[in-house]
């Protein structure tokens, strides 16, 4: 039996891999100084959640296998430290899965938005299909418990690429890490600017990314976006990796469902969206390179509902219609709120976004948001100022977000129950209602307001 040692056991990726590894027959152990739900329940239910809260070097003793080091934790954090004292082996969570599915056959996504999804897809045709094999995802799915699995006998790996840091010991992108045998790109749009700060740092990750493929590999990329086809054609003279782009699937729309138009006949889906039909051709050309046909690919897809907080319904009555979706970077946003104008373009659309992250509260990054919701009737923008004070960030002036958003119309909001009210406002009539926020929109409870909003 392995011992293994998780360093911020409480984060999302570094808990659902504890709970894979416990799942495998290790013996996991962990700490962090706060943990939050749902980790804490699913790490409590299996006897892995920490006695009590904090660091303790003691826990690290010499039988351990290793150590697993999380993001949130501190270049001198005393356990990391005590773990270097004793030669004990320190991986970040992305090295460590790399290490155990090195021998395998590793599908990564990456792009600024579009990777959850595209991830959820393959994962849910290769489910459908028997086929055994290995993943890491970023969001909860359906019919699953574990977002982490790593099997002894499986020999495919699918893995959500994330760009972001993955330890103070590793200040690299996690998806530098992966080294992948089949690459997909789905787009850059400039993200994490605490990070990198600026637009052409942050598009080098993704061209380093490709370089990363293994010999003999394929990268699949987006052609529809030129900074991400511009990369990839920057790489056309490696002649161990072929290249293999995809755009929008034929389909159209009929009593707002999306049906695809395929040599297989039509097939209606349940997700819509040209960013979720990109996606979808994405994971197509994936199951293909990993022995899935068309055929089999599209019976399956046929009843992917989306990954959580991926434009998911939260209620609906009559005309009305509430959604939740997790877009807050201005690409997704725009993306979302186009998407849902063309699947109902008879009904009037109420668009709600959260400034929630570093970027999307910092001055030098709101411009970005120019026009991401002139699709919108009404548009409104939430931000809360202890999430500012938390970010050590200035306050933002309201007339500022207007500007960046270059909509006069622009309503912003800083209070959850204004925020209540302002989404009720002028809807007899009915029409859609869209939550946007990688947040929480101060504590709102969403399911209570999707139910007032349709009442």
């Amino acid at each position: 039996m392995k011992r293994v040692h998780f360093i911020a056991i409480g984060g999302s990726a570094m808990h659902n891999l504890a709970i894979a590894l416990h799942q495998q027959g290790f013996d996991v152990t962990g700490s962090d100084d706060e943990i939050f739900e749902p980790s804490r329940t699913r790490l409590h239910n299996l006897g892995l959640l920490p006695a009590r809260m904090g660091w303790d070097p003691q826990s690290i003793t010499n039988d351990l296998d290793a150590v697993i080091l999380g993001m949130h934790a501190r270049a001198d954090n005393p356990e990391l430290q005590r773990a270097k004292e004793l030669g004990i082996p320190v991986f970040s969570y992305p090295a460590y899965f790399y290490e155990q599915t090195k021998d395998k056959t590793r599908v990564v996504i990456g792009g600024s938005h579009g990777k959850t999804t595209i991830t959820s897809m393959i994962v849910h045709v290769l489910r459908a299909a028997g086929v055994d094999f290995d993943y890491l995802v970023g969001a909860q799915l359906e019919g699953f418990d574990c977002m982490v699995r790593l099997g002894a006998k499986s020999s495919i790996a699918v893995i959500e690429g994330d760009e972001y840091l993955a330890s103070t010991l590793q200040p690299v992108p996690k998806f530098h890490l992966y080294k992948p045998d089949i690459a997909l790109v789905s787009g850059i749009a400039w993200d994490h600017i605490n990070v990198f700060t600026t637009f052409q740092s942050y598009v080098d990750q993704f061209g380093i990314f490709m370089d990363l493929i293994e010999p003999g590999g394929k990268l699949i990329y987006c052609a529809e976006d030129f900074v991400v086809a511009g990369l990839a054609d920057l790489r056309k003279g490696r002649g161990d990796v072929a290249q293999v782009s995809y755009g929008v699937p034929p389909h159209v729309i009929r009593d707002g469902i999306t049906v695809l138009l395929t040599t297989h006949g039509e097939i209606p889906l349940k997700v819509f969206g040209n960013h979720n039909l990109m996606n979808m051709e994405g994971a197509r050309h994936v199951c293909h390179q990993l022995g899935i046909g068309d055929g089999e690919f599209y019976s399956a897809i046929g009843s992917f509902t989306g990954a959580a907080k991926r434009l998911e319904k939260l209620a609906e009555h009559g005309d009305k219609i509430v959604f939740k979706d997790f877009a807050h970077s201005p690409s997704k946003l725009k993306a979302t709120v186009d998407a849902v104008r063309e699947q109902f373009p008879g009904r009037k659309l109420i668009a709600c976004m959260e400034l929630h992250t570093f970027s999307s509260l910092s001055e030098n990054f709101l411009d970005q948001y120019a026009g991401c919701m002139d699709a919108a009737d009404r548009a409104l923008v939430f931000y809360d100022p202890h999430a500012v004070q938390l970010k050590r960030l200035p306050p933002v002036p309201v007339e500022r977000i207007q500007s960046a958003f270059q909509r006069d119309d622009l309503t912003v909001l800083t209070d959850p129950i204004a925020l209540m009210g302002a989404v009720r406002k002028d809807t007899g009539g009915g029409g859609i209602l869209l939550m946007m926020s990688s947040g929480n929109f101060g504590g709102v409870d969403l399911v209570a307001l999707a139910e007032a909003f349709i009442a």
